[in-house]
């Protein structure tokens, strides 16, 4: 069976086709789509986009400011002026404590002892010993063992060491300075140990060791 082209042509065009046939029967052109979209966009319809940003208030320094406020005025002249003084030293660091009868705060250059909640943001904001129960245990024993634990207010200048060092002479700071308030707490505090000045320090290096005592490996060949 042969089909004629006209024959094959006629079927063709009974087709819906997207493509165009040419007048020519041997070839079929398929013509190209538009460059260029009909679709076009209003500017009515185009909506523009603003991103705002707030950027999170620094942590307030109002606390701070407000105990140092609190230690101005409830120390007239400073701490050399006071009569309830002690000094405490242990290893680099030294504390300079002063009593004064209140409810039991320890403020230490100028910021609380203890870890508190501090902003809206829920953090919880590391004050001087960073809620460190062991060092917040140093500075409380010589009060605990005579139950002035909630009678006086401690205010402390520390400098030197490590927090670690700071609180065990904040310790004798505050032993010393309670010998000041009445001759007859030497007694107890002798007996725990709080009026001794603990005088070990680092060992110093050593020429020709890498630390005090360690040598290098010995090598016999």
């Amino acid at each position: 069976m042969a089909l004629s082209i006209s024959s094959l042509t006629s079927s063709l065009s009974s087709l819906s086709f997207s493509s165009q046939i040419s007048r020519n029967p041997g070839s079929i052109s398929i013509p190209q789509p538009p460059k260029t979209l009909p679709i076009s966009l209003s500017s009515k319809s185009t909506r523009s986009l603003s991103i705002s940003a707030t950027v999170a208030a620094p942590v307030e320094t109002e606390p701070v400011e407000n105990l140092k406020k609190l230690v101005k005025s409830r120390l007239p002249g400073g701490f050399a002026a006071q009569t309830i003084i002690g000094t405490g030293r242990r290893k680099c660091a030294i504390a300079r404590v002063v009593l004064q009868e209140g409810t039991g705060k320890f403020i230490i250059n100028y910021r609380d002892a203890k870890q508190l909640p501090y902003n809206a943001l829920n953090f919880l904001v590391q004050e001087y010993l960073q809620g460190n129960p062991l060092w917040l245990q140093y500075i409380k024993v010589p009060l605990l063992t005579l139950g002035y634990e909630t009678s006086y207010d401690v205010f402390v200048k520390a400098h030197g060491g490590g927090l670690s060092g700071q609180a065990q002479a904040i310790s004798l700071g505050i032993a010393r300075a309670l010998l000041k308030v009445s001759a007859d707490h030497r007694s107890p505090l002798k007996k725990e140990g709080l009026l001794t000045r603990d005088s070990r320090v680092v060992e110093r290096k050593k020429v020709g060791l890498k630390k005090a005592r360690k040598a290098p490996q010995f090598s016999k060949r």
